[in-house]
């Protein structure tokens, strides 16, 4: 069963009497239907988000069941080897939310104080929306009104080129209705959503990627009295998808014929509109690009590095200042950029003159590294010769212990940022009839305004 409109949606009344009914005639205890609920949860998002490129979750935590589910939800995925951080101001004193906390902790599963969000979004691949569940009424109150509203805007606190962490809701996205869904516009706008025991009516009106069922456990009874219409559950699985995947589906390469008519004007925002094409298809690391150098002599060399940002002030990335690169863009400071996106059959290359970003910029982007990966290039002299890997570990440990969690790592005096400032553009589309379409933009400088000519 693939199509949402044959399957069955709950109002709120019938999944408050479906609650009642599990907990009371039924035999099933609170703990164990929420324990259910977070191994649901957490298998939803294993299965699409895998801890090799989606390894930090931060969970975020409500005072009632939902965010229960979290808590369940947060041990699971720690054990599928994800690495879950807690977000849980307002804690339950009750027992049983008391000893799942203690789970948590007995695993070192780090809860994150209340004055840390949002600027911790930037730290985590995968956010976990445990707050509130399908008995929640009224308007949230603090500290949960401002958290939905920096969830919903999410984006905003991202570079345009970067992809924001993925929001997985349990249940309900915070800040819906339980059947009206978002009513105000202001509400979180999941990738995902795992919709417990039977979906709710606002689940009608979700429009993110994924859409599953979690909570294995309904009785043939309950299914009978409400007329229940579920998908089966394939396997041992815990979760089943509904519907399909709402993921764009790359086709063949775009006609270079039909792509002249779409260039747009501003180089910028043709390339904002490439990179947008590129996140959306979910391939992995879009912001990856060759950055060509050359010595003094002209002698060129290439490598990898990832985007950091990007703006009308040209591209950033972040490097050692004592690598190759670093001492070849300072004996000649002229550039190019290479991204390529092989599904798409496209490409962009970017030429221009590179300098150092701001002391400030730099430490910027230091601090929004995570913790493991701000060691590294503390420790890293890079293109130089070392003893071995071992030394390197011993540096990396030794680095740990004088700096200890919680306490910040400073930003090395040989690190920071680099922008280049565009003075041209090429756009390639590849077609499979070898009739490929290039897009060159050139800068000119009119009266001290920057305009570009566009050659096709």
């Amino acid at each position: 069963m693939n199509e949402q409109e044959s399957i069955s949606y709950l109002t709120q009344q019938q999944a408050a009497e479906i609650d009642d009914l599990l907990m009371g005639n039924l035999g099933f205890s609170i703990d164990q239907l929420m324990e259910l609920a977070g191994l649901s949860v957490a298998s939803a998002v294993a299965e699409v988000y895998k801890p090799s490129e989606y390894n930090r979750v931060l969970v975020i935590c409500g005072p009632g069941n939902n965010g229960g589910d979290g808590l369940v939800a947060a041990r699971h995925l720690h054990h599928f080897g994800y690495k879950p951080s807690i977000w849980y101001p307002k804690r339950t004193p009750k027992p049983l939310y008391a000893g799942l906390v203690t789970q948590l902790e007995s695993l070192s599963v780090p809860f994150i104080s209340i004055d840390s969000l949002p600027q911790e979004f930037l730290n985590f691949d995968i956010i976990v929306d445990a707050i509130f569940g399908f008995s929640f009424q009224g308007n949230p109150r603090p500290p949960f009104d401002d958290l939905i509203m920096s969830m919903a805007s999410l984006s905003a606190h991202y570079p345009e080129h970067q992809k924001s962490p993925v929001i997985v809701s349990v249940d309900i996205p915070s800040g819906w209705h339980v059947e009206d869904g978002d009513r105000s516009g202001d509400g979180t706008r999941p990738d995902m959503l795992v919709s417990l025991t039977a979906p709710k009516l606002c689940a009608r009106t979700f429009s993110g990627r994924y859409h599953f069922l979690g909570g294995r456990f309904v009785p043939p009874s309950v299914m009978q009295k409400y007329k229940l219409r579920l998908p089966k559950y394939p396997g041992t699985a815990m979760c089943v998808q509904i519907g399909n995947s709402c993921q764009i589906k790359v086709e063949d390469p775009v006609p270079a014929k039909f792509l002249q008519k779409n260039v747009e004007a501003d180089p910028f925002l043709q390339f904002q509109k490439w990179f947008d094409d590129a996140v959306a298809t979910g391939l992995k690391d879009p912001d990856a690009m060759a950055l060509s150098t050359a010595n003094k002599d002209g002698k060129p060399s290439s490598r990898m590095v990832q985007l950091k940002k990007v703006d009308r002030e040209g591209f950033v990335w972040c490097s050692n200042y004592g690598s190759r690169k670093g001492h070849e863009i300072a004996e000649n400071p002229h550039a190019s950029l290479l991204f390529y996106w092989n599904t798409l059959n496209r490409q962009v290359r970017v030429e221009g003159f590179v300098h150092k970003v701001s002391d400030e910029e730099s430490e910027l982007y230091f601090c929004s590294r995570p913790r493991d990966i701000q060691i590294a290039p503390a420790v890293s002299k890079q293109s130089t010769v070392i003893p071995g890997r071992e030394a390197l570990h011993q540096q990396c440990k030794e680095l740990e212990e004088k700096y200890p969690e919680g306490n910040k790592i400073p930003k090395p005096q040989n690190w920071g940022g680099y922008r280049l400032i565009p003075e041209s553009f090429e756009f390639w589309q590849g077609d499979e009839s070898s009739v490929h379409l290039r897009s060159q933009y050139f800068a000119q400088n009119t009266d001290g305004e920057t305009k570009w000519r566009i050659i096709q």
